[in-house]
């Protein structure tokens, strides 16, 4: 080999080595740096042949492109709002029974329904049954029994319909139920019906205070007079009948039970105990003891064909009251008719019973005869 021919080989050599350290340098310094920031790196190699005419040697000149993936991570973050409830919206519904164990031929009953908060502006319910060849329930919410088995009755929020309540109804053979019931005493009617409550001594029917032959009050009971809803309710209607040109007042309103006994025992001393007992209470089981009930304008038969009345008899209700013992239901009530005597019962209440045309006797099938 001629010296001419070493140096062009020496030459090309060197191009070639010095091409492939020149490569290195860069793509380390890159790698480096992309470790740093956490990037993937792909490194693909381009091979680009040149023929060295020389002893047929083929020289392989390696020329490295680097191509740069950067993979990002996009996190999506979903935030569920819930839209606040409007003012006014009713949040809860309670209700006074959350079960009740009826018979076919019962008499309708009615739990009252109470919607939170107070000031709510929509107290409108719906009222539905899961079965009503069972029971079925009006727009008031009176339960109907109409055949054996058990259903679910529930009260529901028109103006917020998530918001609902349900009694749990029973219905059994009227017969059956007959039989289990063989007398009529206090204890054995709380025992067979899941809709009568005592509390504190106080009997309640649906969440309505009573007060008869057969459920007494405490001697102690005493509310100091009449309740501030049932003087508010009187007052209004006193008002309302002046307008129509009529005169009401109370005559007699709250009896404390030591009053009553000494009513009742002037009554039997007069008139003895069995005329006595069709008029007046024993002591213990008069309404007037409860602050809800009051004579009004006179306690005398004179009362009963007088326009006030009249008037009380048809538009009594529309104020929450109620005449406790109509004419013709003194085997029912206890008591002879008397036209003065109201019962502040609520407005929904009064009106139900009233549309009814039963006694609160009838109406919720309890007893009012004292026990001898």
């Amino acid at each position: 080999m001629n010296t001419e021919r070493k140096i062009e080989m020496a030459s090309a050599n060197g191009r070639r080595k010095n091409n492939s350290n020149g490569a290195v340098l860069p793509i380390a310094i890159i790698a480096v740096a992309g470790i740093a920031l956490g990037i993937t790196f792909i490194v693909r190699g381009n091979v680009n042949r040149s023929r060295i005419s020389s002893n047929d040697l083929i020289a392989e000149q390696t020329t490295s492109t680097t191509t740069t993936e950067v993979t990002t991570t996009t996190t999506e973050i979903t935030t569920t709002t819930t839209a606040p409830l409007p003012p006014g919206s009713v949040t809860g519904i309670s209700l006074t029974f959350y079960s009740a164990q009826l018979h076919v031929g019962d008499a309708p009953v009615m739990p009252w329904v109470t919607m939170t908060p107070e000031d709510a502006t929509d107290v409108s319910e719906k009222w539905e049954s899961t079965d009503e060849s069972v029971a079925t329930v009006d727009e008031y919410g009176h339960i109907t029994p109409v055949g054996d088995g058990a259903c679910i009755i529930r009260v529901t929020s028109v103006n917020n319909p998530a918001v609902f309540a349900e009694v749990s109804v029973t219905v059994g053979d009227a017969a059956a139920a007959a039989a289990a019931t063989t007398t009529t005493t206090t204890a054995n009617q709380t025992a067979a019906r899941t809709d009568i409550e005592v509390k504190d001594g106080i009997t309640y029917v649906q969440g309505v205070l009573i007060a008869n032959k057969t459920y007494p009050l405490p001697a102690d009971y005493n509310p100091g007079g009449l309740t501030p809803e049932t003087q508010a309710a009187f007052d209004e209607m006193a008002a309302d009948a002046a307008k129509d040109g009529l005169s009401l007042s109370i005559c007699s309103g709250f009896r404390s039970y030591e009053l009553q006994n000494q009513l009742y025992t002037n009554y039997c001393n007069r008139d003895g105990k069995a005329a006595a007992d069709r008029y007046s209470a024993r002591p213990g089981h008069s309404e007037h003891q409860t602050g809800l009930a009051m004579d009004i304008n006179m306690a005398s038969d004179a009362f009963n064909d007088t326009p006030e009345a009249k008037w009380l008899a048809e538009n009594c209700w529309k104020y929450g009251f109620i005449i406790r013992y109509p004419q013709g239901k003194e085997e029912i009530t206890g008591y002879k008719y008397e036209s003065w005597h109201c019962r502040y019962l609520g407005k929904e209440w009064a009106k139900t019973i009233f549309d009814s045309g039963k006694t609160l006797e009838e109406y919720f099938n309890i007893d009012s005869k004292y026990q001898e």
